[in-house]
């Protein structure tokens, strides 16, 4: 079978997890021994970023997002029959609509249902419409969380059996990374408003009263929350003991991981949490939000507090510092989740969706 990937949406550095996801996600499936042919459909940017694999370039730079849009629901159905693709995976939540053959598309989360109110005016409307189009019109549907196929089935009219979960991995690296743990306090995170670092800046600010030795690490993209959480770190108290900075090649942020004394993750949403994994198999003590899907991952291996709660994530953040926990069960629960187990759950409802198979595939937990 000749399986497309659909990834017009991937601008490398700037769309965050997804762009983890769909690099591990590629490499995984070139490991593995199956007997398929996998064909990556790419735009200008990912030109000097390649993926994992064969690619193919569709010449449309995806920063115009019309552009992207018009490419994937017009030229990419033509390419598909072009290279006679047997199914395409969406690994981005959108998908054209009038594909030649079956179509599997991802959906990381619905925050554009759940929060509505943390998108620009002019981005909901095209969220609402393109993500009900994937919804309805894929053959199948991939969730990455049992929770992330709670809010599709609660939100659009689907069938239970027509969407498998599968979790993401965890880079092997992580779990071998040195510990040479320092005064940092790390959060790997977009700064979205969702990811409640705001919320996290204005505890460190009483913390760092008590730890004045403690830096807290701000890893990740800058996003539509940065100006708020700038302000409000230089209204801290704190200022000099706080550093944002943005997108991180992966050396880099492994780096943080060893040199941190504990990570905390704030966010009030969350599709899957990859973060949290990634400190879990580093052996990092974990505080995280008391949200399903970082449950989902951690377990009862990391300190969970009420994401609405200053008091409750002061108090989470003290008790880590105060008594470090065992990471053992941590670790040895992010050996669960590999991108080798993720590949082989994709791949299998690819050929679900080509009906190379009768049955669903299982979940990857």
């Amino acid at each position: 079978m000749k399986i497309g990937v659909n990834a017009l949406y991937l601008l490398p550095g700037q769309v965050g997890g997804t762009e983890i996801y769909l690099r591990n996600l590629l490499a995984a499936m070139a490991r593995i021994d199956h007997p398929h042919e996998v064909l990556t459909f790419i735009n200008d940017e990912t030109l000097s970023a390649p993926l994992p694999g064969e690619c193919v370039p569709l010449g449309v730079r995806a920063a115009s997002r019309p552009a992207r849009i018009l490419c994937e629901q017009m030229a990419l159905p033509l390419a598909c029959a072009r290279r006679g693709i047997d199914v395409l995976l969406n690994p981005g939540f959108t998908a054209p609509l009038l594909a030649p053959c079956p179509t599997v598309t991802v959906f990381h989360d619905l925050q554009h249902k759940r929060l509505p109110q943390h998108f620009r005016w002019w981005d909901l409307p095209f969220w609402r419409l393109l993500l009900f189009q994937a919804a309805v019109s894929s053959t199948r549907l991939i969730a990455v969380s049992h929770n992330t196929k709670r809010d599709l089935l609660r939100y659009y009219p689907l069938r239970p059996a027509g969407i498998d979960v599968v979790h993401h991995g965890v880079d092997p690296a992580f779990f071998t990374l040195p510990r040479a743990p320092e005064n940092i306090l790390l959060c790997v995170s977009t700064l979205h408003p969702h990811k409640n670092v705001e919320r996290l800046v204005r505890v460190f600010g009483t913390l760092h009263q008590r730890h004045p030795e403690l830096k807290l690490v701000l890893a990740g993209i800058r996003g539509f929350a940065t100006q708020r959480i700038e302000q409000l770190i230089a209204e801290s108290g704190a200022a000099s003991a706080v550093e944002i900075t943005g997108w991180l090649q992966l050396d880099a942020l492994r780096a943080l991981y060893s040199r941190a004394r504990a990570f905390v993750y704030p966010s009030t949403f969350e599709g899957f949490g990859m973060p949290v994994l990634e400190a879990m198999a580093a052996g990092v003590p974990t505080v995280c939000s008391d949200i399903p899907p970082l449950r989902e991952v951690a377990g009862d291996t990391a300190v969970l507090f009420d994401p609405h709660d200053d008091a409750a994530l002061l108090s989470a953040l003290e008790s880590v510092l105060a008594a470090p926990p065992d990471t053992a069960a941590a670790v040895e629960r992010a050996r669960a989740f590999t991108w080798e187990a993720a590949a082989r759950a994709t791949l299998a409802a690819c050929e679900a969706a080509a009906g190379l198979i009768a049955t669903r595939p299982s979940g990857t937990h």
